[in-house]
């Protein structure tokens, strides 16, 4: 009778800090694995804190309650199947990222990652040491390597597995979502295969941290290339994965493979996850926004609807003087498609109060800029006012375009907790609703349906903090905008470059000096869901006092 060992792979969200909570995560994973007959259960890297951690590895008494936890779970797990877990390790003056193998009660083995990522949202060679690469350790019949993450990145890790006789590579990742990733991955790990002939997991976490979300779909390749298991992008799920010894090596037989979504819906269910993650992981269990009947705060309503359920968000329209009747219509036509509760509060008597103090002040000056912002920091202010009084979180609605350019209010339309759209350009804002329109998803918590007007997404867009405005007043046509941002923020591509594609150059010129001059309002912005490999934030660190501009 042939060999056989099962693995049961635990895609799950941990919390980033709730060692406790986690480590019954694992514990609840375990028992199920001893239920269903497996030899292991393996957790993704860096489970046991969460990911990432970022500095406070750094603090010892963190580190050690973490480790503590580890040896305290492989005590609680020892009569049933091995278990693979991620978590920091600190000794003799170093710290690692390591992935602990316990099996009959005790840690017996400690995979320390060796190649340290150190770029995007990645500085791991600031925070850990380079471990060596390690050799592999046994399961009952089966000899596993197990690159962490990065190492798999890379040809040496996995050869020096197989070369000391590895026969299963486990590849623990906590890999944040971009848009296509899944894609590189899938690609590297083909390459590792055909390296090595041999079997491999990649096992991926779920959820969100602060602006990163993890999207799971972990899989499963043979030898040759062949995808035997495909895990669903995005949930948290347990699989069991059986493997045969054959006369060529390890196989693993044939299981599930869910179908990965499109780039469209991987994008809505990233922000979805992202804001329910954020919201409970901090403690809140409602959000606020303020609506105003134009198609970022539409959108915003959408995924808080989606990610909370429409009881657990409330909008707020705050009409000036300028707000148009077809705004107010479209506001309350959002809020009642996605079945939210809307409050309006006026603001023009606080306007009105604020300019008679200043009066004085402003005496002899034409209106401009800075009477538009008391509009839309009264807002700011009256918002927050709602939110420390009833609990309920502040959503920020600025989409990427008017995030790169500083088109919002510092202390006014950017005061919030978190942004949902902060990583989308307009254009794929307009997208996106359209696509939200015509689907719904059993994840989904909001209604099905056309929830955002299609004339909320045709209006052409306008702040309405003064007579007759429009965003193409003060900014080239988004469509036109978007494909210059690409260029200058995702593809960092030169003036010049641009230019000899076909665009202007004065309006290049303008657009890069709107972004350089804005990085102190994105110093100050909330965060939001990274969708792209060129976020704002971790992705992209410039200086806030810049004097440079490309002179091409």
């Amino acid at each position: 009778m042939a060999e056989r060992f099962r693995l049961t792979l635990a895609q799950l969200n941990p919390t980033m800090g709730a060692l406790a909570d986690n480590a019954a995560k694992a514990r609840a994973a375990w028992d199920e694995a001893r239920r269903a007959g497996a030899d292991m259960v393996a957790l993704p890297e860096m489970f046991l804190t969460g990911y990432q951690v970022q500095d406070i590895v750094m603090k010892p008494a963190f580190t050690a309650d973490a480790m503590a936890h580890v040896e305290r779970l492989a005590r609680d797990c020892a009569d049933g199947p091995a278990l693979g877990i991620g978590a920091p390790y600190a000794a003799h003056g170093h710290l690692y990222n390591a992935y602990f193998f316990c099996q009959g009660g005790a840690v017996t083995a400690r995979i320390f990652k060796h190649h340290l990522p150190n770029d995007g949202v990645f500085d791991e060679k600031r925070v850990y040491d380079s471990g060596p690469i390690n050799g592999p350790y046994s399961v009952g019949p089966v000899r596993i390597g197990t690159p962490v993450c990065e190492d798999s990145w890379f040809d040496d890790v996995a050869e020096a597995l197989a070369e000391t006789g590895a026969e299963i590579l486990l590849v623990p990742n906590g890999s944040p979502y971009f848009r296509d990733k899944f894609d590189i991955r899938l690609n590297l790990m083909v390459k590792r295969v055909t390296e090595t002939g041999l079997p491999l997991i990649y096992l991926n976490l779920v959820g969100a941290q602060d602006d990163q979300v993890f999207d799971g779909a972990s899989f499963v390749l043979n030898p040759g290339g062949a995808l035997t298991h495909l895990l669903p992008a995005f949930d948290q799920t347990l699989a069991h994965v059986d493997f045969t010894r054959t006369p060529e090596g390890w196989r693993a037989e044939t299981g599930k493979r869910a179908i990965n979504p499109d780039a469209w819906e991987q994008d809505y269910r990233a922000m979805v996850e992202a804001l329910r993650d954020y919201v409970w992981k901090t403690g809140f269990a409602k959000v606020l926004l303020g609506l105003s009947g134009g198609v970022d705060s539409a959108l915003v309503a959408a995924i808080a609807a989606d990610a909370l359920g429409p009881d657990n968000v409330r909008c707020v329209m705050l009409p000036s003087e300028y707000t148009s009747e077809t705004s107010l219509e479209d506001a309350a036509a959002v809020a009642r498609a996605l079945g939210c509760h809307l409050d309006e509060v006026p603001i023009a008597d606080p306007r009105a109060a604020v300019a008679e103090a200043l009066a004085p002040f402003f005496a002899g000056t034409d209106p401009g800029i800075a009477e538009e912002n008391i509009q839309s920091r009264l807002r700011g202010l009256i918002l927050m006012a709602l939110s420390n009084k009833f609990g309920e979180m502040l959503l920020t609605t600025g989409n990427k375009s008017e995030v790169a350019v500083g088109y919002a209010t510092i202390y006014g339309d950017m005061a919030g907790g978190y942004n949902p759209i902060k990583d989308l350009y307009k254009t794929r804002v307009f997208e996106t609703c359209r696509w939200r329109n015509a689907n719904h998803r059993d994840w989904m918590k909001g209604p099905a349906g056309a929830v955002i007007p299609p004339r909320v997404i045709d209006k052409p867009p306008s702040a309405e903090l003064r007579e007759d405005q429009k965003d193409e007043d003060s900014l080239p046509p988004y469509d036109l905008l978007d494909r210059i941002l690409e260029g200058l923020i995702d593809k960092e591509r030169s003036v010049a470059d641009l230019v000899a594609e076909g665009f202007d150059r004065d309006t290049v010129k303008k657009v890069e000096h709107l972004i350089y001059i804005s990085e102190y309002k994105r110093f100050q912005s909330a965060p939001g869901p990274r969708l792209t490999p060129r976020a704002f934030w971790l992705d992209r660190r410039y200086p806030i006092v810049n004097r440079w501009r490309d002179p091409g």
